[in-house]
């Protein structure tokens, strides 16, 4: 018995150890309640390189955090769910992975169940690169519900040092305070629904102008770009868009991670608590749940460096 109990204490120990295990977050987990706000979390496959695109892990913070809110009952998912009942009744859905087309609920029957959801009145958080789509009907729909979308006409990305500001007092920045946040990847200069009343611009920054890749960022020299709004439906419903987060390490910001959880529970329909939202952090939660990534190949030596 005492061996047995070794064995699995040594298990435990190891599986602990392991940055790369994600056995331990739940997936696909129903409310047990219809009374709980039911909130759908969907990470994205393994992307880019290691410590950069941690959708898996990124959203099991996310889900760790939402799960200390009153009244929350968040459900993960990987790309997206195998059982589509958990889906029914959720207030808002996050997508945290990749885009340009590569968004996992694109596909027709997918795509169906989503308008279904946010036409009804849901929530949509978008972040990253799950903003960019291609250009076209899906593309003006996302707009609408979420109050942006990138798109590769004007669009532009990168990777600089970023300080960020906060505008105006909505909701979503209660306990937000401005932030730096060195070397993260940006997106900037979407279609916004900028005329309309329910949009409201969140946080800015200045990029550099050498970034600005697209004839009509070109115009705009010097302007602060919007990285992170918020958008109230006319029709009902609410979306949050926050364009950062490439880095995991941003999960560190305090201000971040208020931002983001903030803007979920908004996008909820919830209240935002006065000082924002709870969000513990201890630096071990970045080495957790991450996703198995190739290693790069070594690079051929050049003749120089064969010569030497």
């Amino acid at each position: 018995m005492l061996r047995s109990a070794l064995v699995l204490a040594l298990s435990i120990s190891v599986r602990a150890a392991d940055p790369h295990d994600q056995s331990g977050v739940a997936l696909e987990v129903d409310s047990p309640d219809a009374k709980l706000t039911k909130i759908v979390l969907l990470a994205g496959g393994p992307s880019s390189k290691a410590m950069a695109h941690e959708y898996f892990a990124g959203c099991a913070l996310l889900m760790d955090w939402l799960k200390k809110q009153p009244g929350i009952w968040p459900v993960m998912a990987r790309d997206w769910p195998k059982n589509e009942k958990v889906l029914d009744g959720a207030k808002c859905i996050l997508y945290f992975g990749d885009g340009g087309g590569k968004q996992p609920f694109i596909e027709p029957t997918r795509w169906a169940k989503l308008n279904q959801l946010l036409d009804g009145g849901a929530g949509l958080v978008l972040m990253h690169q799950g903003m960019d789509f291609p250009k076209g009907p899906d593309s003006d729909k996302v707009k609408g519900w979420l109050g942006g979308v990138f798109l590769s006409d004007i669009g532009c990305r990168g990777h600089w040092d970023m300080d960020l500001k906060t505008m105006g007092e909505h909701p979503v920045l209660r306990g937000v305070k401005p932030f730096a946040a060195p070397g993260d990847g940006w997106l900037y200069n979407l279609h916004f629904t900028t005329k309309d009343k329910g949009f409201a611009p969140l946080i800015v920054g200045q990029v550099p102008d050498k970034s600005r890749s697209s004839a009509d960022a070109k115009q705009h020299n010097g302007r602060d770009e919007v990285i992170a709004w918020a958008q109230q439906r006319a029709g009902g419903g609410r979306g949050f868009g926050f364009t950062g987060a490439d880095l995991h390490k941003s999960w560190s910001y305090e201000s971040q991670r208020k931002l983001v959880v903030n803007g979920i529970l908004w996008s909820a329909g919830l209240e935002v608590p006065k000082d924002g939202a709870k969000t513990e952090f201890a630096e071990a939660d970045l080495n957790r749940n991450l996703d198995k990534k190739a290693t790069p190949a070594p690079k051929a030596a050049t003749k120089k460096e064969k010569q030497n």
